[in-house]
């Protein structure tokens, strides 16, 4: 699945990303805000992560940043997954852009995406001390469940506690306003439960 936005261009994440993958999540900082994604993050781990297989119900896709001269740079990465039944959303964005709102115009692209797709209610949760997702999740119209859970985070090397919110998709215009934020990642989860 393909989707342009303002800045930005999401495309699927195919083979040889494995690169990209590997400079972007190539840092603790970023992976530390993911639920699923081990660190030290490997060549392994990034070929491992763009061969697998696509859902057309949960689109994978890297956040490009499309430029005239120098092509499409890749600056993270967006996608919706199946974790236990339910549909998750996960993102990620490079340290070097962070703060720039990426986060925040990629999560709206793929819940215009979730919308098509027929996905209705979402629910998202980032880690207490990642109050930059929750930033990101407030502006996209998200609201906090009032839970906080245990969650695993391999990085982490254990549990750590998420903030859970939830968002009803709408026919159209569910996004709060627009703004830079801090774009540090989040684990997010779309649907019913669970993340990225």
């Amino acid at each position: 699945m393909f989707f342009r936005s303002e800045r930005l261009f999401l495309r699927p994440v195919w083979a040889e990303d494995w690169q990209d993958l590997l400079s972007g999540l190539g840092d603790e900082a970023v992976v530390k805000n993911l639920a699923h994604t081990p660190w030290p993050y490997t060549a392994q781990d990034a070929r491992a992560y763009a061969a697998l297989p696509v859902d057309p119900r949960l689109p994978r896709c890297l956040i490009t940043r499309p430029h005239a001269a120098a092509g499409a740079q890749v600056i993270g990465g967006i996608s919706l997954l199946d974790d236990r039944g339910d549909v998750a959303l996960g993102y990620w964005v490079a340290r070097a852009h962070w703060g720039q709102g990426y986060a925040t115009e990629a999560a709206r692209a793929m819940l215009t995406m979730a919308r098509v797709i027929g996905h209705h209610r979402i629910l998202a949760s980032h880690f207490h001390d990642n109050p930059a997702s929750g930033r990101v999740l407030a502006r996209l119209g998200f609201r906090a469940t009032g839970e906080v859970v245990p969650r695993h985070s391999p990085a982490r090397g254990g549990m750590t506690l998420a903030v859970e919110h939830e968002l009803v998709l709408r026919d159209s215009g569910d996004c709060d306003d627009d703004g830079p934020e801090d774009d540090m990642g989040g684990t997010h989860r779309m649907a019913t439960r669970h993340a990225a």
